[in-house]
């Protein structure tokens, strides 16, 4: 259980990050960059990842396809958490469970049970009650947490897809991934540093660093909680998205004072209670 207690700290912990880095001049390019690089080193300290097993039969098209969205959806995830706030885009992230579940009901033609259309069913509204707000001269920002939702769904459905190629072990895989993502990350900065002349900046490291800590901390202890708990992986898979939206909702309110309606507080538990759903559907399956 200390495992997923860690991995739901870590996770929360980077919204924490990008929330208050915010408060300063920074450079959101730089700081994904600077995530990449460390948790990419982490990775290889802690992993001893192989590249000798990779191959031209890898998975490539899968690869690159996340090495380009996962930097990109963590850039529409700090605009979410600044405009938004974490309690919505940490919400938001969470529901994204339901893409990885409607493309396995569509695509993989996966037998679904009452369980989990009643969770799906559920779901909906609670998402667009969490992001439910009012109008106001700056706007709705509800695009940005909508694609968080959409983009993690997208790299769930990708890496469930990279996990069932067991020639090359998983974090071999990860590894390959984050070196791609870096990639990318510094191909955006040197955009950002020509053509909108950012300045580089040692506080844009700083944060990046942390980001990068915490990021890898959430897979790994995540990677963990699911062997301790292999005979019965629901806890994890409950656990973790209960528990960041539980998590980030407390940090958001009580220490950012992120404003709430009661119809935001309904779709929160409405999502929690849609995740129970899905939790007992795979329970009974």
């Amino acid at each position: 259980m200390l495992y997923l207690l860690l991995s739901i700290i870590c996770s929360v912990l980077v919204g924490v990050i990008f929330k208050v880095a915010r408060r300063y001049n920074i450079s959101i390019t730089q700081i994904v960059t600077c995530n990449y690089a460390f948790a990419l080193l982490l990775c290889y300290l802690f992993f001893e990842p192989n590249i000798a097993d990779v191959t031209s039969s890898a998975p490539w098209s899968l690869y690159t396809t996340l090495m380009v969205l996962l930097p990109t959806i963590l850039l529409v995830m700090i605009l979410s958490i600044k405009y938004m706030g974490i309690v919505k885009t940490d919400a938001a992230q969470r529901l994204s469970l339901f893409i990885p579940i409607i493309a396995a009901w569509f695509i993989f033609h996966e037998a679904f049970n009452d369980l989990k259309l009643i969770g799906l069913l559920i779901g909906l509204p609670a998402l667009l009650l969490i992001l439910y707000k009012k109008a106001d001269k700056s706007g709705n920002k509800w695009l940005y947490p909508a694609l968080v939702l959409l983009g993690f769904g997208i790299v769930d459905v990708l890496f469930k897809q990279v996990a069932l190629y067991t020639e090359i072990p998983y974090t071999t895989s990860l590894f390959l991934v984050f070196g791609g993502s870096l990639v990318i990350a510094v191909i955006y900065t040197l955009y950002a540093i020509i053509f909108k002349h950012h300045k580089v900046k040692i506080i844009n490291l700083a944060f990046g660093i942390l980001v990068g800590i915490f990021n890898f901390g959430n897979i790994l202890f995540y990677m963990k909680a699911h062997k301790a708990f292999a005979e019965n992986p629901s806890t994890v898979f409950a656990g973790m998205n209960m528990g960041v939206i539980v998590l980030g909702s407390f940090v958001g309110v009580v220490a950012f004072k992120e404003k709430l309606s009661k119809i935001n507080y309904l779709g929160i538990f409405l999502a929690l209670v849609a995740i129970v759903f899905i939790t007992l559907s795979q329970l009974n399956n």
